[in-house]
């Protein structure tokens, strides 16, 4: 609810890492791993915002953000073919309206 990510491993209770206010304060809506990148995650959060993190490029901060202003998104979830090597990574944001948008991730964060 405080913007604040915390990476686990499963078999302890403290973080591995942990990233403080990394949305400015807003709360997280939701959070995947990509299926094509073990090293990349996508975050949304309250106002709209997708943050992707790179912990092989930079495990301070994310590597991009992107603002959807037009419409409030109140859903997202990644598809992708993890078992083949062709890279195809996509964000499919649910919004208020009730619309679905799928965009297509830069190769850059999607190949294995």
């Amino acid at each position: 609810s405080d913007g604040s990510i915390r990476l686990h491993q499963m078999t302890s209770e403290c973080p591995l890492m942990q990233w403080n206010d990394s949305t400015k304060g807003q709360p997280i809506i939701a959070l995947q791993w990509a299926l094509t990148r073990p090293a990349v995650f996508f975050v949304l959060d309250a106002s709209s915002n997708i943050y992707i993190w790179d912990l092989l490029e930079n495990d301070l901060l994310p590597v991009a953000k992107q603002t959807m202003p037009s419409e409030k998104v109140v859903s997202m979830t990644l598809l992708g073919e993890p078992e083949k090597a062709n890279g195809l990574l996509g964000i499919v944001l649910a919004k208020e309206s009730g619309h679905i948008d799928i965009q297509y991730v830069k190769k850059k964060w999607a190949l294995p």
